[in-house]
């Protein structure tokens, strides 16, 4: 891999990548538990738990486990109970890592078209982005909900070089998580990875990604635009 990779458009992660929204996810998780009557958890359990969506989410405070699946009838309770409670609790604690939005203006200073690709449903993605003021510095947002799939299928990232009209071999995505290599991977996109965010409990440095990266604002001195 030679640096600086020549690049069209950069996509970023949102939980663990942008923003640390674990404390408010966490928050919401133990109302929802408590309404159930159910113990609650430490933040860095539910921390654990944060990457492949909110029901993957509720599943797993529910269950204690990674791949945990619930009684049918106690998910369809505690789903409106989370979303109702994480409404409430959306940008209370959460804020931008450090260096967040320095490389967001490094990025839009250097041409680069961006795109922010979570699997957060867009009824909390849009308003979390709004309230952190972070919403205007993308071209286009892809939800967890905005296609038939999410990360780790390509699809998300794919359908991002389509609307930006560019080849996945022309993107970069910058995220946290197994689920962004290898959605990355599976587009035949560049990928770098920062080693503070939310990866299921693995460590980053296992995975496989161009770069590891301390912040957003250093991965904007590993690309330059391409014409």
């Amino acid at each position: 891999m030679h640096f600086p990779l020549p690049i069209k458009a950069v996509m970023i992660d949102l939980d663990g990548t942008l923003l640390d929204t674990a404390p408010d996810l966490a928050t919401a998780a133990n109302m929802m538990l408590k309404e159930l009557g159910k113990a609650e958890l430490p933040l860095e359990t539910i921390q654990s738990y944060i990457g492949k969506g909110i029901e993957k989410l509720v599943k797993r405070s529910l269950t204690g486990d990674l791949d945990g699946e619930p009684d049918t009838d106690l998910l369809q309770r505690a789903m409106p109970l989370y979303e109702r409670s994480y409404e409430k609790t959306l940008y209370v604690d959460t804020r931008a890592y450090p260096g967040v939005r320095e490389g967001l203006n490094a990025l839009r200073a250097g041409g680069f078209r961006l795109a922010c690709v979570t699997n957060k449903a867009e009824a909390f993605t849009l308003p979390l982005l709004r309230a952190a003021e972070l919403l205007d510095y993308f071209d286009i947002v892809v939800s967890g909900d905005s296609l038939p799939k999410k990360k780790p299928d390509p699809m998300p990232l794919l359908h991002a070089c389509e609307r930006f009209e560019i080849e996945p071999h022309d993107m970069l995505l910058v995220g946290d998580s197994l689920n962004d290599a290898q959605a990355a991977r599976a587009a035949g996109s560049h990928v770098f990875c920062v080693p503070y965010g939310y990866n299921e409990g693995r460590d980053v440095y296992e995975l496989d990604c161009d770069a590891i990266v301390p912040s957003l604002y250093e991965a904007t001195k590993l690309i330059q635009k391409s014409s």
